[in-house]
């Protein structure tokens, strides 16, 4: 577990650093925006990670995005962040496989000066 990904912070204490009351955590809990640990008692436990999510919760909110709205396009930027790490993957992939490819025909090539060239007239082949 990671220092952005451990639950660390009571819900008054995430309120109190995201400049928001407890209940508005509580209601982006009910819309499934946020979805802090718990305790074994039930206590709700924020990460940096999760304050980082309601920042970005507040700046969609602010920018006149409704809940269901700020829902869709967190759900799309995870998407398109899963695909980024895709498209990177598949890039690594590509380039190992050319420079092993690139690797098999040096080894394949003759090199110049030990190969003939064999010049045809081609305008009149008799001559």
């Amino acid at each position: 577990m990671n220092e952005n990904t451990r639950a660390i912070y009571v819900i008054s204490v995430a309120a109190q650093l995201a400049g928001v009351h407890p209940q508005t955590l509580r209601n982006y809990e009910r819309s499934g925006l946020l979805d802090p640990s718990r305790t074994s008692g039930g206590s709700r436990r924020f990460s940096n990670e999760d304050l980082t999510r309601l920042r970005r919760i507040q700046e969609l909110t602010e920018a006149g995005c409704n809940l269901e709205g700020v829902r869709r396009i967190l759900q799309l930027e995870a998407e398109l962040a899963r695909t980024r790490e895709q498209v990177a993957e598949l890039q690594r992939e590509v380039q190992t496989v050319a420079a092993e490819t690139t690797k098999q025909f040096r080894r394949d090539l003759v090199p110049v000066q030990n190969t003939m060239a064999i010049f045809v007239n081609r305008i009149n082949p008799r001559r």
